[in-house]
C-alpha cells in the first residue's frame, strides 16, 4: 500500500483517536479500554520472503493520525495511573528531599581560573560559573542554563569550551532533544554574545591556540557527524570545510590533547578508527594522517612531549599501549610500551607531563595504574570496597601532580578525590550529600555469579538493606544492558533508595555484550553471538530465583535503549520468569530498523548487529528481534517509554511494539506506553522533570506489587 493511501485515508482514524483521548481523559469510573492502533499492512520482500508490518504507518510523525495515536496512548497511561497520582507525588518528594537542591560542584582549576557549576533550589538546570585567582574571588556567571531554557520544554548543552586564553566561551544548545545544536560564542570580558552563530551543528567544538578559530562538525541526513568545519570569529566568509567522511560506517569527532599542543580529527566506526592531527597553533594548516584505517583495528591517540601514545587493539584483543615520534608517526615505527594481557583490558589513557595514567579492567573491576616517566616506577591506587566504580574526573591541566577521579559504589555516594601522584595521598574534595539521614551501614552489596547455558560465569552486582532473608519473597529489580562493549559499573543512586527502603533488592546483570570481563566479553555478545546476551540475562534471573533472592512473581526487569532490546527479547523467550517489565526508549524493531539505511545509526551499526540484507544475519536477527517475535501468549505487566524527537531509537519502535503486543497478548496485565512529546533519547532534561519520570516508573512497579505506600 502506498504512502498516499496511508495518509489519504486518515480522517476517520484521527476522529477515532480523538474520541479515545476524550474518553480516557474524562474517565472517572472503571478503567477505560486501551487505544487500538489501526492495522494497515505494509509489505516488503526480503530474501524472497514477504515481510508484513501492520504498524509501519506509525513512522510518519508528520501525520496527525500518528500524533493523535501517541497522545491517546499517553492519555490512557495517565488514566490507568490516575489512582497513583498522590503516590507519584510522594515518591517525587522523597527523591527530591534526598538531593541538596542548592549545591556546588567541585571547582576545576585551569590556569588562573576555577570553573564550577551550581544548582539552586527550585530551578531545573545548572548555573555555570568561574572565579579568577582563587576560590575567594568574585563569582562570574558564564551562563545560566535556566535562563537559556526559558520557553522550551527541553534544554541540553553540547559544547561548553572556553578559548585557550579564557576570554570567549563556545557553547551549543539543543532545545528539542533531537541532538542538533546551535553554537554560540560569548565574550566573557564584556558579557556580550558575539554575532557569530552556527546552526545545526553536532555538538562538540574545539578551539585552536589563536583564540579565534573553532572547529565543529555537522550531520548528514541520517544524523551522522560527517563533516568538520573551521570557523573564524568575526570572519565574513563561509566556514571552511576541513574534512568530509564519505563512508557511512564512520562518525567524525574533534579532539584535543591535554597538553593543548595538538588537535585531532577522529573518524570512528564501531570496530575501527582513523585519526588526523595538526598543531593547535597552526589552525590553517593541513591535518596529517597518523595511520590509515583497517577493519577490526581501533587506535586512540594521546600526546606527550615529542611522542604520540596509541591505545590499540591491533593483534591485542584487550588493547595495548604503543608510542611513536610526533615527527614521523608511521605505524612501522610504533614501539610497545604496555603489552597485551589476556586477563586485563586497557580502557583509557591520560597523559600528564610527568605521569601516564592507565585505566584498566580486571575481573570486572576498574583499576587505575600510574607510571612516573622519570623513575619508570608504577603503582595502583587502592580502593576500599570489593565492588566499586572509578573514573577520571575533570583534569584540565597537563603540568600537575594531581589526578582527580570520581569514586562510588552501590552503597557509597558519588565522591570526588584529588590524588597526589607523587606522594600517593588522596584528598576527598566532596562526597555528594544524601539528605534525610542516609546511612550506608544499613545497606550491603555483593557480587555473585550465574552460570550461562554454555558454562560461562556471569557476574551480578546486588545491593539491599541488611537483614535480608533469602526465602523467595523479596521484590527484586534487575537491570541489564549488554551492547556496544559498554561496561555497566555499580554506581550509586539516591533515587534507588525509594525501592531499597521498601524491601527491594536491586541488581545489575553484567551480561555478555558489555566489556566487564574483557574485550572477549563484548565480542561474545554481538553479531552472531548476540543470543548470549539474552540467555545470560535469563540465566541470571533463574539463578536469583533458585537461590531464593526472589521469585518470578516478585521480579522486575528493566533496560533502556539497547537494554530495551534485551528486556524485549527475554520477555518473548521467557515471559513466565518476570512479573514487571520497564522498557525505556527500547530498540525493539531491530530487523526493520537495520534494513533501512536512511535511519540514523543503521549503517555504522552493521558491525554490532549485522546487516540483515545478508541472509545469514537476517536469519540470526529474526531469532531475537522483539517486534518480530511477539506471539499470542501471556506477557508480564509492562511500562514502555519513548521520546518523540529521539534520534537514536526512533519513537515508532516502542510505539509499534506496544501496538503489536496489545493486539496479540492473551493476558489482562497492564501495558502502558508513555511518549515524551518534547524530548529525545534521554527523556526529560530538567532535574525535577526527570524525577517525575522516575516516580511514574516506580509507582507503576510498586502499585503492581501491591506495596504502593
Amino acid at each position: 500500500m502506498s504512502r498516499f493511501n496511508q495518509v489519504g485515508g486518515s480522517a476517520l482514524t484521527i476522529f477515532s483517536a480523538l474520541l479515545i483521548i476524550f474518553a480516557v481523559s474524562s474517565c472517572s469510573g472503571p478503567a477505560p479500554d486501551p487505544p487500538v492502533a489501526k492495522i494497515e499492512p505494509h509489505t516488503d520482500t526480503v530474501h524472497g520472503e514477504a515481510r508484513v508490518d501492520d504498524y509501519y504507518w506509525l513512522r510518519d510523525k508528520e501525520d496527525s493520525t500518528v500524533i493523535a495515536y501517541l497522545e491517546a496512548e499517553n492519555a490512557y497511561t495517565d488514566a490507568i495511573m490516575k489512582h497513583t497520582d498522590k503516590f507519584q507525588e510522594t515518591l517525587f518528594e522523597e527523591m527530591k528531599a534526598r538531593i541538596k537542591e542548592t549545591d556546588l560542584s567541585v571547582p576545576m582549576k585551569d590556569d588562573s581560573f576555577y570553573y564550577y557549576s551550581r544548582t539552586e533550589e527550585g530551578k531545573q538546570y545548572r548555573v555555570y560559573c568561574r572565579k579568577k585567582g582563587s576560590l575567594d574571588g568574585v563569582e562570574e556567571i558564564m551562563i545560566d542554563a535556566n535562563i537559556l531554557a526559558e520557553g522550551h520544554d527541553y534544554f541540553a548543552l553540547g559544547a561548553f569550551a572556553t578559548s585557550p586564553d579564557h576570554s570567549i566561551l563556545a557553547y551549543a544548545v539543543d532545545t528539542s532533544g533531537g541532538e542538533l545544536y546551535a553554537l554560540y560564542f560569548k565574550d566573557l570580558q564584556t558579557g556580550e554574545l558575539l554575532p557569530d552563530i552556527v546552526h545545526d551543528v553536532d555538538g562538540p567544538a574545539m578551539w585552536a591556540a589563536d583564540n579565534k578559530t573553532v572547529f565543529y562538525t555537522t550531520q548528514d541526513d541520517i544524523k551522522r557527524p560527517y563533516k568538520m568545519w573551521r570557523h573564524t570569529l568575526g570572519g565574513s566568509g563561509t566556514d571552511a570545510l576541513i574534512y568530509e567522511e564519505k563512508d557511512e560506517r564512520y562518525n567524525v569527532y574533534p579532539g584535543k590533547s591535554l597538553s593543548e599542543e595538538y588537535m585531532f580529527i577522529g573518524q570512528y566506526s564501531n570496530n575501527s578508527s582513523e585519526i588526523h592531527y595538526l598543531r593547535a597553533d597552526d589552525p590553517f594548516g593541513k591535518f596529517k594522517l597518523i595511520q590509515p584505517r583497517q577493519d577490526e583495528v581501533e587506535y586512540y591517540i594521546y600526546h606527550h612531549g615529542k611522542d604520540f601514545y596509541a591505545m590499540t587493539n591491533e593483534n591485542a584483543q584487550n588493547f595495548k599501549i604503543m608510542k611513536t615520534a610526533v615527527r614521523g608517526p608511521a605505524r612501522r615505527v610504533w614501539k610497545t610500551v604496555i603489552q597485551h594481557r589476556d586477563s586485563v583490558m586497557i580502557e583509557g589513557l591520560s597523559m600528564f607531563k610527568d605521569y601516564m595514567v592507565v585505566l584498566e579492567r580486571e575481573n570486572g573491576l576498574r583499576q587505575v595504574k600510574i607510571t612516573n616517566f622519570e623513575t619508570k616506577k608504577s603503582h595502583y591506587i587502592d580502593f576500599p570496597e570489593p565492588i566499586y566504580m572509578v573514573s577520571p574526573s575533570s583534569n584540565a591541566e597537563y603540568v600537575t601532580e594531581t589526578l582527580r577521579f570520581t569514586y562510588y559504589s552501590l552503597v557509597t555516594p558519588r565522591s570526588i578525590f584529588d590524588y597526589d601522584m607523587q606522594t600517593r595521598e588522596r584528598e576527598l574534595k566532596k562526597q555528594y550529600e544524601v539528605l534525610g539521614g542516609y546511612d550506608p551501614e544499613e545497606y550491603t552489596s555483593e557480587r555473585i555469579f550465574a552460570e550461562a547455558p554454555d558454562g560461562v560465569k556471569v557476574p551480578i552486582s546486588l545491593v539491599y538493606k541488611k537483614g535480608l532473608i533469602k526465602d523467595g519473597s523479596n521484590p527484586f529489580y534487575l537491570y541489564g544492558y549488554g551492547s556496544y562493549g559498554y561496561s555497566m559499573d555499580p554506581y550509586f543512586s539516591s533515587n534507588r533508595l525509594s525501592l531499597l527502603n521498601r524491601g527491594f533488592i536491586y541488581a545489575m546483570a553484567h551480561v555478555r555484550g558489555g566489556s566487564e570481563m574483557g574485550r572477549w566479553w563484548y565480542e561474545d555478545g554481538k553479531l552472531k553471538h548476540k543470543m548470549n546476551t539474552f540467555t545470560d540475562f535469563i540465566a541470571c534471573a533463574e539463578h536469583l530465583i533458585a537461590e531464593k533472592y526472589t521469585s518470578p512473581e516478585k521480579l522486575v526487569i528493566s533496560g533502556a535503549s539497547a537494554g530495551g532490546l534485551l528486556v524485549g527479547a527475554v520477555v518473548n523467550m521467557r515471559p513466565d520468569l518476570f512479573n514487571i517489565v520497564i522498557a525505556d526508549v527500547p530498540f525493539v524493531d531491530a530487523v526493520n530498523t537495520m534494513l533501512d539505511a536512511s535511519i540514523p545509526l543503521t549503517v555504522n551499526e552493521y558491525t554490532e548487529w549485522g546487516n540483515p540484507e545478508e541472509k545469514e544475519y537476517y536469519d540470526y536477527m529474526m531469532q531475537y528481534s522483539p517486534y518480530d517475535n511477539v506471539e499470542a501468549k501471556a506477557y508480564p505487566n509492562m511500562l514502555v517509554t519513548a521520546g518523540l524527537n529521539d534520534p537514536r531509537v526512533q519513537y515508532w519502535e516502542p510505539a509499534k511494539w506496544t501496538a503489536k503486543l496489545r493486539a496479540m497478548k492473551t493476558d489482562d496485565h497492564p501495558l502502558l506506553l508513555k511518549t515524551n512529546m518534547g524530548a529525545g533519547h534521554g527523556g526529560a532534561s530538567g532535574r525535577y522533570d526527570y524525577l517525575k519520570e522516575i516516580a511514574l516508573e516506580y509507582a507503576f512497579i510498586l502499585d503492581v506489587m501491591g506495596i504502593a505506600k
